[in-house]
């Protein structure tokens, strides 16, 4: 169970328990998704809840659709294997019983089991995973659940934000803050991963997350889930305070929704391997630009390759796309499809060139 290797600190410290978010209030069924969603879900607050306290209205509709997972397996060790066991969460992301939570969550298992907020508690078959994104769906069979509004769009910065989840498997466990930031990225070297698996794109939160939260709701002040919470940075290690991240509602929405569907999630590939430009990387080299992707390798018959994308260009933009890091391209190349024509902007030699990528599928 990778979520209980320590020196994945930053990213599984904080993922290795994880808790489940249900949404409960006035619920309607959408035949065209399968979903059953909650209808203005603040205003479905209990009548007890004081109207001057936001969180406690978002906890009351919330809290009942978080659902925690727990998950054993057998873990190779340098002494044999070894059974491991861990709590992880989700969110109820259907009716027919499809559940989101993250990859790390419950990878290396195909079965586990889903606690409801009810008290029920039901075997889940995990029906695909994600690790480029970190999501993952699981399927029990129970109808009726109490699917969770997924809110579309970006969150604003300095908007009220809610997580529930199970820290340390204390369940439905409630905190708030604030969205500290958007577009934030967690390198691969933290993750443990590939370049492409670097978390890019992820919306960060000073509410408080904590090994237990993983898989679990970070949502605004109606109630609806705007991220799946997936890391944080241990004060410990970092000397930094309730710094969290989410992955955003529409990212996962968008994979669960492959991983349903066809048991797995595409994603473009270009076949470059990036670094960050920074100031003093440009000053170095008398660059023009401070900031973007610079390529340290162009990976031979890639669709970078066939483009003309050269070593040590720095990209720029994609289409009418700013890019200043690596996880800005990474992030914005997840808008687009395998087969599709992107127009990159690269610098090279002090000069604006403009290249034609035909994006294929990333392999596995």
């Amino acid at each position: 169970m990778k979520g209980h290797v320590l020196q994945r600190s930053f990213l599984l410290t904080l993922m290795g328990l994880a808790a489940l978010a249900f949404v409960l209030g006035v619920i309607y069924f959408d035949p065209s998704t399968g979903r059953t969603q909650t209808a203005k879900p603040v205003e479905s607050a209990p009548s007890g809840v004081p109207s001057d306290e936001p969180v406690a209205k978002v906890a009351s509709v919330l809290s009942p659709s978080v659902v925690q997972i727990n998950v054993s397996g057998i873990q190779e060790t340098p002494l044999g294997a070894q059974k491991e066991e861990g709590i992880g969460s989700g969110v109820i992301y259907r009716s027919d019983g499809y559940i989101i939570t993250n990859n790390h969550v419950v990878e290396g298992s195909r079965d586990v089991e889903v606690a409801f907020a009810d008290g029920a508690i039901e075997r889940g078959e995990v029906v695909g995973t994600d690790p480029t994104t970190d999501v993952a769906v699981i399927k029990v069979d129970r109808n009726g659940l109490p699917a969770a509004t997924f809110a579309s769009g970006d969150p604003v910065v300095g908007q009220m934000a809610v997580a529930v989840g199970s820290p340390s498997g204390f369940e439905s466990t409630v905190t708030s803050g604030i969205i500290s930031g958007t577009g934030r990225e967690i390198p691969a070297q933290i993750t443990g991963g590939s370049q492409q698996t670097s978390l890019v794109d992820l919306v960060q939160t000073d509410a408080a997350i904590s090994p237990g939260n993983s898989g679990g709701a970070l949502a605004d002040r109606e109630g609806r889930v705007i991220g799946i919470n997936v890391a944080y940075l241990p004060p410990a290690e970092t000397g930094a305070e309730n710094i969290g991240f989410a992955i955003p509602a529409e990212t996962a929405v968008s994979v669960a929704d492959q991983l349903i569907e066809h048991g797995e999630a595409t994603h473009p590939y270009l076949g470059v391997y990036l670094s960050d430009l920074t100031p003093e990387t440009a000053s170095k080299f008398r660059s023009s630009v401070d900031a973007g992707a610079l390529v340290e390798k162009v990976e031979p018959g890639s669709p970078a390759d066939a483009a003309g994308v050269k070593r040590g260009d720095v990209v720029t933009a994609v289409g009418p796309e700013e890019i200043r890091t690596s996880g800005d391209l990474i992030s914005a190349l997840r808008d687009y499809q395998p087969g599709d024509e992107v127009k990159l902007t690269v610098l090279r030699n002090d000069e604006k060139v403009t290249l034609q990528a035909n994006l294929a599928e990333s392999p596995q």
